[in-house]
């Protein structure tokens, strides 16, 4: 039985969906697996009245936890980004939010949980977006 994952998504303000969505379908193929295996999907509530997280959340049929940048920074991780902390108030989005939808009863999964850690897509208009994919149990 395939375990079931989290994923967690940054991006920059206006991102088309196009490229939120080419992202996550990169880091599902590099890891062999396709949207039945994603069970909890969460970014920054800076990220909430974003078109291409409510258009993600249609199309896919998924809720999108959103977390606070001091939920966010209290959660260790392998690559911290002082420029996201600049920008968000805390030095991870994409790695935080993954382990913490992955984790349990309010506690962030380990670090260990991270199966992609930062996968970065730049798209055709120069707009970021980041996930990261945390295993879940």
């Amino acid at each position: 039985m395939t375990q079931d994952i989290a994923l967690g998504i940054g991006c920059d303000r206006n991102t088309p969906h196009a490229t939120l969505a080419q992202v996550i379908d990169e880091a599902l193929q590099r890891l062999g697996r396709d949207w039945s295996t994603v069970k909890a999907v969460a970014s920054i509530d800076l990220k909430a009245d974003e078109v291409a997280m409510q258009q993600l959340m249609q199309q896919r049929g998924c809720d999108i936890r959103f977390y606070s940048a001091a939920q966010l920074a209290q959660v260790p991780v392998p690559n911290p980004s002082e420029t996201v902390r600049k920008y968000t108030g805390t030095p991870s989005v994409s790695e935080a939010a993954a382990l913490l939808a992955a984790g349990a009863d309010g506690q962030p999964a380990p670090m260990s949980a991270l199966l992609i850690e930062k996968h970065k897509l730049r798209g055709p208009d120069g707009r970021n977006a980041t996930v990261s994919v945390a295993a879940i149990g």
